[in-house]
């Protein structure tokens, strides 16, 4: 296991595991890698990397302007320099838009891609939600713990309190200029991607009742993502994917790891190559 920082400036983690394609996990805004180490402990016998996004834990962000762009750029350079070649991708919440955009760009790149609790055209209410909690947090220069609660079931954080202080605790230690950079891109999302361009085997989930990122939009990415599949958890909310991204083992009765690696996400470890493209190989070796 390797842990330090990029020539670059990005902090990761790297379990390096020879014949196997690397699986990347990217953390949500004002996370950081560290929501991932119960699935890098899981997938301790294959190839896993994790890191911190641009101004978020222990990676700067030192440009007053960015975009999406960025953060492609930023892992495309990390993969460079690690001498990697194809990878596995998932992204929860921002991270989700962050690899839509480095899929649209380095498909090349890609083995498969994995989307969760993605955004995609909200609605006018929608998008007055979201712009009234990126100006409250701007005002109090704090996240709102509240914010936990549209996360995760109350039956979950009743059960696991840990879970609660953990993502507190995380979400308290960001330096708020930084954060509010980074969520003013996640609010201000234009959807502006060129779905054409990605052409790998793709999972799109949510969970049934986030508010955030919907069924609906999850069905529309389905829909216009060739090669796609859809998973939906049932009574989940946005975090339902985080219970899994921290715990990866039985959340709320559903067993899932974060890519819901195991039983959501079967077909993508065991071949969602098939799904829409019989000729593909399986995506891990």
């Amino acid at each position: 296991m390797i842990t330090r920082t990029s020539a670059s400036g990005t902090f990761y983690i790297y379990n390096k595991k020879e014949q196997s394609i690397p699986i990347v996990f990217i953390h949500g805004v004002g996370l950081t890698y560290e929501i991932w180490q119960p699935q890098l402990d899981f997938f301790k016998d294959r190839s896993t990397l994790s890191y911190d996004i641009l101004g978020h834990g222990k990676t700067p962000l030192n440009k007053q302007d960015i975009s999406f762009s960025d953060f492609s750029d930023q892992l495309i350079n990390l993969i460079n320099e690690l001498k990697i070649d194809k990878i596995h991708l998932i992204g929860f919440s921002i991270g989700s838009l962050i690899a839509r955009n480095f899929a649209e760009k380095f498909n090349d790149r890609l083995q498969s891609l994995t989307l969760l609790g993605s955004v995609y055209k909200r609605s006018e209410q929608q998008q007055k939600i979201v712009n009234e909690r990126f100006n409250q947090a701007k005002q109090e220069l704090k996240l709102s713990k509240q914010a936990l609660k549209r996360w995760f079931t109350d039956k979950y954080l009743e059960n696991n309190p840990n879970t609660y202080e953990k993502i507190s605790s995380i979400l308290s230690s960001n330096n708020m200029s930084n954060f509010l950079k980074v969520y003013a891109l996640f609010v201000n999302h234009k959807n502006d991607e060129d779905f054409e361009k990605i052409k790998i085997n793709t999972l799109v989930m949510t969970g049934e009742n986030d508010i955030g990122s919907t069924i609906e939009m999850s069905q529309e990415l389905n829909k216009i993502i060739k090669n796609s599949e859809l998973k939906i958890i049932k009574d989940g909310k946005f975090a339902i994917i985080g219970e899994a991204c921290l715990h990866g083992r039985v959340c709320e009765g559903h067993q899932f790891t974060i890519g819901c690696v195991r039983e959501h996400q079967a077909s993508l470890f065991k071949g969602l190559s098939n799904a829409g493209n019989p000729k593909s190989t399986p995506l891990i070796p």
